[in-house]
């Protein structure tokens, strides 16, 4: 099917919407801000409207009101029977009711990646590449990074997905771009069909989301569809074999190549580091005799094991666009990394605090813990079914002392009595979330010498103490940190 048919068939659907949180509103939004769908938009919402008319899920309703969507609330309502098509937003566990329903009725059933590829042609930029990202751990600050490459190469370049604006919404748009760079979470990606990037990558991949998907094979075989279709460029992590077998198993296009990334010295085809430089022996013609240097391995901040693998991989989706060396180095200098991510809050009597609020999982714990020597370690909240004893036999020469929070904390805490009991535990009971972070910095300092780290990295997503996520949760940590040492002779960074 041409682009043109490809069109004609979107506009001429009756799509139904499942869900209106960020990811759903912006699908409706998106589509209706377009003008172009000939067909009633439905979306449905199992939240009822408030009473307060201010609030923001009202006031989502209202605006897609205006743009003439049909809006569907309430626990009990159903497909509407003249729905073809249904988008169900990333949060909508695969077997909600109305996803089941579709399928027995023999519904397309799309995700909010599937429509945004589809709904790319009503806007401003139909033929702009995707580079798509995907992995357990790094995806936002890959896509930041590769963001600030393109634009320090003078793209077009905007970044999208799992991070910022909509993506439904930005490439359904009339703004015109040169390339879009797209984090997908395994969610996302689940409900793929069509979509065809023009480089692909998987950053790593470990147990996540088990909550959320039936198995790990399940989670795999998600993220893993990243790779389908790619056009000229798929990126694997050789740190992380997983990536390549999941790579040999994917049907691209013909002619696109396979590009490892490594902190080793690289091979052909290959992107890594020798005498602390980042050399490309992928992106050209003698890549079996010559490798040019793309930057420094200084030039890349954060600075930490697990960071350099991402600047890799940003350089390797970057020069699958002949994206010059130069602009590489540039734009890495550039970037400037999201909040709550191995960020330095400050360093007290030799003692520095650390924030990586966003390592939700066991593998992000594990990559900040293998940064550090000497950590009093602040974990827990929801595991989301994982297990936590291979990240406490890998790291238990590095944790001098663990503190630990939330509702599943006796999960780590049992781990660590079975495989480093010589570790002291300290728990810190439920309490308010404006309180518990006092309570945590407090036991810290108190277990923490010269040369120590006191690292927050939970292993564990925060909605049983922190209803505003992990920024909430990073926040109420570096604002304890500061209260704390606000007496002392404090060296920001």
């Amino acid at each position: 099917m041409g682009a043109l048919m490809d069109e004609v068939d979107l506009v001429s659907r009756s799509i139904a919407i499942l869900g209106c949180g960020v990811a759903g509103f912006g699908a409706a939004a998106g589509l209706l801000g377009s003008q172009r769908i000939l067909r009633p938009v439905h979306i449905l919402d199992e939240t009822s409207p408030s009473q307060d008319a201010s609030s923001k899920q009202d006031e989502r309703y209202a605006v897609l009101r205006a743009l003439g969507g049909v809006i569907h609330t309430g626990v009990d309502i159903d497909l509407p029977p003249e729905v073809d098509t249904v988008v169900a937003s990333p949060g909508l566990p695969l077997n909600h009711r109305w996803v089941v329903a579709a399928r027995e009725r023999g519904l397309d059933v799309w995700g909010e990646l599937e429509l945004a590829w589809r709904a790319r042609l009503l806007g401003g930029s139909p033929n702009a590449p995707w580079l798509v990202i995907t992995g357990t751990n790094g995806k936002t600050t890959t896509t930041m990074m590769t963001d600030s490459i393109m634009k320090a190469a003078g793209w077009a370049s905007l970044a999208v997905g799992n991070i910022g604006q909509s993506i439904v919404d930005a490439v359904a748009g009339p703004e015109k771009y040169e390339v879009f760079v797209v984090e997908a979470s395994a969610q996302q990606l689940a409900l793929v069909e069509t979509m065809s990037p023009y480089a692909s990558v998987v950053l790593n991949i470990a147990p996540d989301h088990l909550d959320y998907f039936e198995s790990m094979d399940d989670y795999r075989q998600a993220k893993a569809r990243v790779y389908e279709r790619t056009q000229v460029a798929t990126l694997w992590n050789d740190t992380d074999p997983g990536t390549l077998r999941m790579l040999e198993a994917a049907d691209v296009v013909e002619g696109c190549r396979a590009i490892g990334f490594t902190v080793a010295t690289p091979s052909p085809s290959m992107i890594g580091i020798q005498d602390e430089l980042v050399l490309d022996r992928a992106f050209l013609v003698e890549r079996r005799t010559h490798a040019i240097e793309l930057c420094e391995v200084s030039d890349i901040r954060p600075m930490a094991a697990h960071n350099v693998l991402n600047a890799m991989a940003a350089a390797g989706l970057a020069r699958s666009l002949d994206v010059a060396p130069s602009a590489v180095k540039q734009g890495l200098r550039d970037f400037q990394p999201a909040p709550h991510r191995i960020a330095t809050v400050a360093i007290v009597d030799e003692v520095t605090f650390i924030n990586d609020s966003k390592a939700t999982n066991e593998h992000a714990a594990g990559m900040s813990l293998s940064s550090y020597s000497s950590v009093i370690w602040i974990a827990g909240g929801l595991a989301k079914g994982q297990d936590f004893a291979p990240l406490v036999r890998k790291y238990a020469t590095n944790i001098k002392a663990v503190i630990l929070i939330g509702r599943e904390r006796e999960l780590i805490a049992s781990a660590l009595r079975e495989h480093a009991p010589q570790v002291p535990i300290f728990e810190i009971s439920d309490a308010p979330a404006e309180s518990i972070m006092k309570e945590v910095v407090q036991q810290a300092r108190a277990q923490a010498a010269p040369g120590d780290t006191v690292l927050l990295a939970p292993g564990c997503s925060s909605w049983d103490l922190f209803p505003g996520g992990y920024a909430q949760r990073g926040e109420a940590f570096e604002a304890a940190v500061r209260s704390a040492v606000s007496q002392s002779t404090v060296g920001q960074v």
